[in-house]
């Protein structure tokens, strides 16, 4: 969008220079399973200006004495977890990049997570982009100043903390069959600290660990990249190993609970220009008269799954849990990323860290490019110039 950046890059662009790119990509580590854009996104200073500002917004509700209080509803009762803390560690907010009334362009809040992203695989990708590619060494995907140094050692204070880094466990559910796989290895190879996949923790007494050269190590923090939602009601795996909902001696970064609070289910709390209309569906007293405006979300879903996009009142008619659903204002996506055959649209995610006993950081970003009816891979199986990328902006 930096159009100085953008019109050398694609003038100089090759498919030879995409498939190296590509193939340096997962060198060393699981493969990506996910499709990499060809380029990354250049954000103008006005946008990132626009992106910070929203971001600082609807960080600030979060950050309410009430918002606990607010959001206690979004946990299913099936899934909470004790001892949740004061605030999730990880904060992120995907924005959609749209034109505002007065033709600039501005970001539109798609959803938010109080829950790990890819914080280590970003920051790869965009040394990737910049070292094949050839681009100006200045730009960085980081925000407040952080360089790679810095935001590594920002990672290392609030995932590992005063703790042995092999006492400290990512954790998520079959851990090398997960499509970002990837972000767990570069992760542990910069922090030290172990990839664990939930099947193979144990309870020991009040504790959790993990074996290891037929010793069991104590686990003392799980970095949790856990989605409850890839468990579903199947409760049989805890028999097999630790029960996350039973009292145990463990730190959680970030705390299970908070992927709830943090969600679709805060959307229709928040009032601001850079957040489209959202409403509970069973507090819809009279449907919109132009629905075809408004996607239809269920809120206990992830990677946009379950989402109607084109909504009917048939749709409506037929869902039987109404207060599971948010009724949301469609986000019109400008195609502001000029491709060499035309325009794509683009997602970006701000990525927060947030320390104990501080103000949550703003520290790196991720893209996504659509040419489809929605940001995923589904949407954009048949496109070239579309996928996972990143953010590169002026320090």
């Amino acid at each position: 969008m930096i159009s100085s950046y953008r019109e050398s890059f694609n003038a100089n662009f090759t498919a030879a220079k995409y498939e190296a790119f590509l193939n340096k990509a997962d060198e060393g580590f699981p493969p990506i399973e996910f499709r990499l854009a060809e380029t990354p996104v250049f954000i103008p200073d006005e946008l990132k200006a626009e992106l910070i500002k929203a971001g600082e917004e609807i960080v600030n509700f979060i950050k309410l004495p009430g918002f606990k209080a607010l959001t206690k509803k979004a946990i299913p009762f099936e899934w909470e977890v004790p001892f949740e803390n004061s605030h999730p560690h990880f904060l992120t907010l995907d924005f959609g990049i749209v034109k505002d009334a007065e033709g600039k362009l501005a970001p539109k809040l798609i959803e938010l997570q109080g829950f790990p992203s890819l914080y280590g695989f970003q920051m790869h990708l965009a040394d990737l982009y910049k070292s094949v590619f050839e681009l100006d060494p200045t730009l960085t995907p980081y925000f407040n100043g952080l360089d790679n140094e810095s935001y590594i050692e920002l990672l290392k204070r609030v995932i590992v903390g005063e703790h042995p880094p092999h006492q400290v466990v990512l954790m998520d559910l079959d851990v090398n069959k997960q499509k970002t796989a990837i972000d767990f290895y570069i992760t542990a190879k910069h922090l030290g600290i172990k990839i664990i996949g939930l099947e193979d923790i144990f309870r020991e007494g009040s504790h959790i660990c993990y074996r290891e050269n037929g010793v069991n190590v104590r686990i003392k923090r799980i970095y949790n990249r856990l989605i409850f939602d890839e468990i579903k009601d199947d409760f049989s795996l805890f028999k097999e190993c630790f029960d996350p909902r039973e009292i145990i001696d463990v730190e959680w970064m970030t705390h299970p609970n908070w992927f709830y609070r943090v969600s679709k289910y805060t959307m229709p709390f928040l009032e601001s220009k850079y957040v489209p209309e959202s409403f509970f569906l069973n507090e819809v007293k009279t449907l919109p008269p132009d629905l075809e405006n408004y996607v239809l979300k269920p809120l206990f879903s992830f990677a946009g799954m379950g989402v109607i996009i084109d909504v009917t009142k048939d749709d409506i008619a037929q869902i039987e849990d109404p207060e599971n659903w948010i009724l949301q204002q469609k986000v019109q996506y400008e195609p502001a990323l000029q491709a060499p055959d035309g325009g794509v649209k683009a997602e970006l995610r701000l990525m927060y860290i947030w320390p104990d006993g501080a103000d949550p950081i703003l520290a790196i970003n991720l893209a996504r490019l659509s040419r489809g009816k929605m940001i995923g891979v589904r949407y954009n199986k048949d496109f070239d110039w579309v996928g996972g990328t990143v953010g590169l902006m002026r320090p």
